[in-house]
């Protein structure tokens, strides 16, 4: 399938897909779009939301946050996770899932370092796909990062997870990885209290969502997008 880099409205880069008109990220704004819906949703809300259970701040806990990323992709999510995880003082323990690994010519064009402003971040980036498959690394003090090479379908985890980032291609182009076998799958690979984020706002993925137990949200979208889900395993 052809593919080509293209600029998004914020200034940071994506990879398009013409022949499903479809890209890895919101033609809006890459990265504005996975800090509203990951950070913003996911990772802070859920930093907070166990701070305000437990009374005393994350950092000074002895957790690890544990975060499942379905569909790695250009590895923006994770970039910026490890951003966070610094600039919070927390430590993550990442898993990214992908069927179908960028290419590293690609990951070379993508701007997102220098579009964040990261100093030494091109070999940090770029060291986040390079690193092998399978196993899992040490890329931080503050953050970890693994990577499995494998279909959707085939998630077995059970409660290892605290925030899920689903982030697939959407269910115009990929309608099977947006159905209740799916969310099962995700559902039970959650911890009690852990949450779904996704881009998503379809009245179909709400519904398969809630009917495998999640509680579903609805959330002020990106930019360019009115609405975005979150889901909550309680």
């Amino acid at each position: 399938m052809k593919r080509k880099i293209i600029l998004t409205a914020d200034g940071s880069t994506t990879i398009h897909l013409p022949e499903w008109n479809e890209q890895y990220h919101s033609k809006h704004g890459a990265i504005q779009e996975a800090y509203h819906v990951f950070i913003k949703h996911g990772l802070h809300y859920f930093y907070h939301s166990v701070t305000e259970r437990s009374g005393q701040e994350f950092e000074n806990s002895n957790s690890n946050i544990a975060i499942l990323e379905m569909g790695f992709g250009t590895g923006l999510n994770a970039f910026i996770t490890l951003l966070e995880a610094k600039k919070l003082k927390i430590k993550i323990d990442y898993m990214g899932i992908e069927a179908f690994p960028v290419e590293i010519d690609e990951v070379l064009s993508l701007n997102y370092p220098k579009a964040l402003n990261v100093k030494g971040g091109d070999a940090v980036f770029k060291g986040l796909h390079s690193i092998s498959w399978e196993e899992r690394h040490n890329i931080d003090s503050f953050f970890s990062l693994a990577k499995q090479k494998k279909y959707f379908e085939t998630i077995d985890d059970e409660d290892k997870f605290n925030i899920i980032y689903f982030d697939a291609f959407g269910a115009r182009v990929q309608p099977g990885l947006w159905t209740k076998v799916i969310f099962k799958k995700m559902y039970d690979a959650l911890k009690v209290n852990g949450i779904l984020v996704t881009y998503s706002a379809k009245g179909s993925v709400r519904r398969a969502m809630q009917g495998v137990g999640f509680k579903v949200e609805k959330l002020p979208g990106p930019p360019g997008k009115r609405e975005m889900l979150r889901a909550v395993k309680y």
